[in-house]
């Protein structure tokens, strides 16, 4: 395909042409994965795992003996909830598998295009019975197709020493949460209110719409080959220093507590939604609001707190001394502490008087561990790349991310518990696991912070 890209246009929002393409196409899969996540544990609790309609899913009585071997026998919101830990954290490592097909066999368009396909077909598929398992499973390699290999192209517009790369992932995340928004409120409306499969097949269209975009923006996007740089092979392999080595040391020791310190975060997607929707006042102008709602009420204010979060430590650091980013990550992990108390006290409230839990408590949720998990995520992935020996950037990168391939399987194990525990104990108990990541993260600061400084040479 003849390509049109120029890494001087800057027709987009000042930016080539091809970054609106890109992002679009990232919008519309954001809008359909988030569509369907927000509709998965919800369906599969009230609709789906109930005879008869579980007997129906082809292959499910091995699938769940394989899940119960490990967890012991199941009801169904616990078994749900292993199945939606499952799910997504498996969608922390597909990608790899997709980078590696891009790279070495198939190219990056047609692999986005195959991806997109099938995730198409696994949100069709999930309106039938019989097909769940194979909808997940196209789902999933599906996401691994077309995620890393659309958002690796975004840094390849521009020509080596371009400052508005950075800007144009800004710009690209906020595409991103702009699907995400939008996802429940179009999605999970139509699945909650007039049928399951209405809320799933409109995040197939989305993603049909996606994959329509990008195809017609392909020919202003770079060279779908990547260009191979011949390497001296009499060039000598740069060696890690033994700072480099303890350095590393440092962020695998790190990982286990940064799996427990998103767990919190992540059970929104997951038992939160069930307990709202059982235990939660929804109502409002006489008619009870759509659970999935809450899903964009989170995002809308994540979104508004990661701008804060940039905005506020910009100003902090014209007075006072900035924090490190693990000290950063501490307080957030702190901030979220008070959030997940949030949850429990309005549980306990509603426990002695026998009435739902007041929407004030769950806004105070979604907006404190929002304001915490803005110096969490971000910062955390900045932490792992700027610390990485350049040698292993990429490989870091990749282990950081087996924390949210960890912390959604125990998302999902946890959620289990939901059932078995009363709201305000388990509510405390996401709060303890926010505080002892903070406290591990305040104490690795004072123990390593020189090894994890940005200009400390020594």
């Amino acid at each position: 395909m003849e390509t049109k890209h120029d890494p001087n246009d800057r027709s987009f929002l000042g930016h080539p042409r091809g970054l609106g393409y890109i992002a679009f196409a990232e919008a519309w899969e954001r809008f359909s994965y988030y569509g369907m996540q927000a509709l998965l544990v919800l369906y599969m609790v009230n609709r789906l795992l109930h005879p008869p309609h579980v007997d129906h899913i082809a292959g499910f009585v091995p699938f769940r003996h394989a899940i119960e071997y490990f967890r012991g026998a199941l009801d169904v919101q616990p078994l749900a909830s292993t199945i939606f830990g499952l799910y997504t954290g498996l969608v922390y490592l597909t990608p790899i598998g997709g980078g590696l097909i891009a790279d070495r066999w198939l190219g990056r368009t047609r692999t986005i295009t195959i991806g997109a396909l099938l995730m198409s077909a696994g949100h069709f598929l999930m309106a039938f019975d019989v097909t769940f398992l194979i909808a997940l499973t196209c789902l999933l390699l599906g996401v691994g197709c077309f995620k890393g290999n659309l958002a690796s192209q975004v840094g390849a517009l521009y020509a080596p020493g371009d400052n508005r790369r950075a800007d144009a992932f800004q710009i690209y995340y906020i595409f991103i949460n702009g699907g995400v928004i939008a996802a429940p409120l179009i999605a999970g409306t139509l699945g909650e209110v007039y049928g399951w499969h209405w809320g799933f097949g409109a995040a197939g269209v989305g993603m049909l719409i996606g994959l329509t975009i990008y195809l017609l923006g392909r020919k202003y996007l770079p060279s779908d080959s990547p260009v191979v740089e011949k390497i001296d092979n009499k060039k000598a392999k740069p060696k890690l220093s033994r700072r480099d080595k303890i350095a590393i040391v440092v962020l695998l020791a790190l990982l286990p507590f940064l799996t427990i310190a998103i767990i919190p975060n992540q059970q929104i997607f997951n038992a939160y939604m069930i307990w709202a929707q059982d235990h939660a006042d929804l109502i409002f102008f006489g008619r009870k609001m759509p659970t999935t709602w809450l899903i964009t009420l989170d995002s809308i204010v994540s979104v508004s707190f990661l701008f804060i979060a940039v905005i506020f430590w910009r100003v902090w650091s014209k007075k006072f001394r900035e924090p490190a980013e693990i000290t950063k990550i501490a307080i957030g992990s702190v901030i979220a502490v008070t959030g997940m108390l949030s949850l429990a006290m309005g549980a306990a409230i509603s426990a002695r008087s026998g009435d739902k839990v007041a929407i004030g408590w769950l806004i105070a949720f979604h907006v404190l561990n929002s304001a915490g998990f803005a110096n969490v995520f971000p910062v955390s992935l900045a932490l792992y790349a700027r610390v990485a020996p350049a040698a292993l950037s990429a490989t870091i990168i990749g282990v950081y991310y087996l924390a949210f391939f960890a912390g959604n399987n125990l998302v999902g194990w946890i959620g289990g518990l939901l059932e078995k525990m009363p709201a305000t104990q388990f509510w405390l108990l996401h709060a303890a696991l926010a505080g002892i990541a903070g406290v591990a993260f305040l104490l690795a600061g004072k123990l390593f912070g020189h090894l994890l400084a940005p200009n400390d040479k020594t």
